[in-house]
Order: C-alpha cells, then structure tokens, then sequence
C-alpha cells in the first residue's frame, strides 16, 4: 500500500468512525437512563435522510438539514411518548419489544410512503469536489464529517455535564426513584434524552447520505446494529464510550479491507468479530462500568 493510499484510508476510517459514533451516542443515552436499548434508533437515522432529500428540493441546504434534524428529534420525542411512556413502570421486556415494533413500523411505513424505490441524495457540489494534496484525493465531507461530530459531541457533553437538565439525566441514570422524589420531570427529562439522541442520529443519517447517496427505506438496519455494537464496545452508557467504539469500528473496518481488499464481502463481520473480542477481555467495554439494573 502507497503512502498516498494509506493517507487517504485513515481519512475514510475517521469519517465512518464518526457516523457511526454519532449513531451510536443515542444508544448509549437511553440505554444510561431507562436499561433499555432503543431498537429504533436506525430508523430516527433512516427518517433524517428521508427529511433532508424532500426539503433540500423547496430550501437551501444548510436550512434543509436544520429542519430535517429538527424534525427527526421530534420523531424521537414522539417515539418516547407513544410508544415508551406507557411501559415506564412495566418489565423492561415490554420496553424491548415496543422498540422492535415501533423499528418494523418506522421502516413499513416509509416502505408504504417514499416506495422501495432508492432516490439518490441531494449532493451539495462543494462536498463532491475532491481535494487534491500530493496525490491523496480526499472529498470536503470528509473534513467535514469529523469536525461536525467533534461539535456536536462537545456541545452534548456541555449540555450532560454543565446544565440542569443534563445534572437530572445523570442522576436519573444512577437513582431514578430518588430523582422524582426531589421534584424532578422524570417523563420531560427522559423526552429530552430522546430528541438529543435522535438529533445526533439525523445528522448523522444527513452525512451519511452525502457519502453514500443512496437513501431508502431499511438504509438504518446496518448502520443502526453497528452503531449499537460500538456503543457495547466503548461501553453502553458512556458517551465518550460511544465515540471510542464508533471510531475503533470504523478504523477496524476500513484498515482490514485496505489492507487485504479480498475481505471486503466480510466488511460487515468484522463489527460482530471485534465485539465478541472485546467482550472476552472487556467484558464492560473499553471505558463501561458496571451498573447494577433497575428493578
């Protein structure tokens, strides 16, 4: 492999790294307060794709991507209300199969509505212009998805760790009864936890589209099952967790199948063989700790 070539993977392994930590960091969230893994969450990614491909005809794209992320984290937070707050106080079994429910409507309904039929996403021309420095052809977006995660990660952890609401998530995450005896929303608190994560999910599906411009109705499947096996391998339950295991899988991925371009068939197996790895040694993730369950 060139210098040029390896140049160019490590920006690759960077970029899908971020997208799927971005997925990723809305698993972790929910799982953090309610023990419960939001199946989906792949769908919220799907809806933000959708959202921006319908807009981006009638806005200007930058305003088209606020709206779609906006709109996206209001599905979550209608995801939560109808679907999730009924069962706070039932087993967390119930919780689990409402997720996988509420993933096949997601998905049927836009396979009902925008049809199986893949569009092809709105491409600003700036993001598609490759840059070229020395021979290594790199595109904007892939500047530019590393520096919107670092953002947008930075700005949640503001939120979690300087705020109020973001206090009353991390003491939700430890005591739950405790919190809503000192007077705390436990109902707004958790609807908030679910419109950041589906934010993070949007923006990420946004960005993902523009790589790979193709947008369709089960285009959240894969993303959204390696995206929970990163937040399981950074640790389910911690953000910083999150953003380790998405960048350790999208490293693992696009090295193992530069390196050896005969396993790129395998490129999906390499997430499942790197979480029964790390599970046999980490058994909590690279950064997890462990947290007794809910009762």
């Amino acid at each position: 492999m060139t210098v040029e070539l390896f140049i160019q993977n490590v920006f690759n392994a960077l970029t899908v790294g971020s997208l799927y930590a971005l997925i990723a960091i809305g698993y972790t969230m929910v799982y953090g307060i309610l023990r419960f893994i939001n199946f989906a969450h792949g769908d919220i990614f799907m809806a933000g794709a959708y959202l921006i491909f319908f807009i981006a005809f009638h806005l200007s794209w930058p305003i088209a991507a606020i709206l779609a992320i906006a709109g996206s984290s209001l599905l979550g937070i209608l995801v939560d209300q109808t679907a999730y707050r009924p069962l706070r106080d039932a087993p967390r079994i119930s919780a689990l199969i409402s997720a996988i429910g509420v993933s096949f409507f997601l998905e049927n309904l836009a396979l009902v509505v925008f049809t199986g039929l893949p569009r092809p996403a709105v491409q600003p021309k700036w993001m598609v212009d490759p840059i070229v420095v020395g021979g290594v052809h790199i595109l904007p977006l892939t500047f530019l998805v590393p520096v919107v995660t670092a953002v947008l990660v930075l700005g949640l952890l503001w939120i979690v760790h300087r705020t109020r609401p973001g206090l009353a998530m991390r003491a939700i995450s430890r005591d739950i009864e405790t919190t809503r005896l000192m007077g705390v929303s436990i109902d707004r608190i958790i609807a908030l936890t679910f419109g950041l994560g589906s934010a993070l999910a949007a923006a990420a599906g946004i960005m993902w589209a523009m790589r790979y411009p193709q947008i369709h109705p089960f285009m959240g499947v894969i993303p959204g099952f390696k995206a929970f096996i990163a937040a399981v391998v950074g640790g389910i339950g911690s953000i910083q967790g999150a953003v380790m295991g998405g960048l350790l899988l999208g490293t693992v991925e696009v090295m193992a199948v530069a390196f050896n371009p005969t396993l790129s068939g395998y490129r999906d197996a390499f997430a499942f063989v790197l979480l029964i790895v790390i599970l046999l040694f980490l058994p909590t993730g690279l950064v997890g700790e462990k947290i007794k369950d809910k009762i």
